[in-house]
């Protein structure tokens, strides 16, 4: 995606945040309005003024842990901060190359008792909700003919030791039936909440949060549902989650804090809007 023309940057000692600018500046006009989203959401989560030079591996390997998104969502995603932190080593910021430490969550083949356990909780989901789950699954499904043929094609190619693209095509496969799995696991124990009565001015799952950032003044509007409800992309965040934590059984108007690798960052709670 960058161009090879780009000059390189002056110091290895940049900060996060000018990587990123040059990163973006590097890369052709149309493609630039779909990475920046992704990689400003990546130097939000670790700090502007952080220096390149003091981000780890584990660090950077633990990132997907808080995305919430479908597989197909997740994988794009990943797919630009990659880009983002190969360019960065190329251009001398990183001793390491921090991409290749980029994983997405792991999900085992084989469900843990403590996995068990979860999938035969209880779940509670906003009609809305159940009706994406459906959705998603139904796409997911209809998905399999196509990552299967590929992962034959990429098959093909007899020299397996440096063979990515059956690497790539193995792991999408994995991800995608561990999906399409959680999924009808989480349908078949759903119940579907009804519509309550708003007795409370707290904020409850279910519930739409509008929230102003002290610092930077934007809003964000979050919804609380169950974790396996969540999508980060349409605003949807897990109860179980550092932000839905700390949003539950608040009021309007109050002030709250959720920790991040870069410090805490600030919210009022601007808006509730009950379900």
């Amino acid at each position: 995606m960058a161009s090879q023309n780009t000059p390189r940057l002056a110091s290895a000692s940049s900060s996060l945040g000018e990587a990123a600018t040059q990163f973006l500046l590097s890369l052709h006009p149309e493609e630039r309005p779909k990475a920046q989203q992704e990689v400003y959401k990546f130097v939000r989560w670790y700090g502007e003024e952080r220096l390149l030079s003091g981000l780890t591996i584990p660090e950077v390997a633990n990132y997907a842990e808080h995305i919430t998104s479908s597989a197909t969502e997740l994988a794009r995603k990943l797919g630009i901060i990659k880009t983002f932190l190969a360019y960065v080593y190329k251009q001398g910021l990183t001793r390491t190359n921090l991409a290749v430490h980029l994983k997405a969550k792991k999900t085992p083949s084989k469900l843990s008792s403590s996995s068990k356990q979860y999938s035969q909780r209880a779940v509670s989901l906003t009609t809305q909700g159940y009706a994406d789950l459906e959705a998603e699954l139904a796409a997911l499904r209809n998905e399999r003919p196509r990552v299967a043929d590929e992962l034959r094609k990429a098959a093909s190619d007899k020299d397996f030791r440096e063979n990515a693209p059956l690497d790539a095509a193995r792991e999408y496969q994995a991800h995608l039936e561990a999906r399409i799995r959680e999924l009808e696991s989480t349908l078949r124990m759903a119940t579907v909440m009804d519509e309550k009565q708003v007795t409370s001015h707290k904020v409850d799952i279910g519930d739409t949060v509008v929230l102003r950032d002290l610092a930077s003044g934007e809003q964000t509007n979050y919804t609380l549902v169950d974790a396996s409800e969540a999508n980060l992309t349409k605003g949807k965040i897990s109860i179980a989650s550092p932000t839905g934590q700390v949003l539950l059984g608040r009021e309007k108007g109050e002030m709250v804090d959720v920790k991040a690798p870069a410090g805490i960052l600030r919210y009022q709670i601007k808006d509730i809007k009950h379900q």
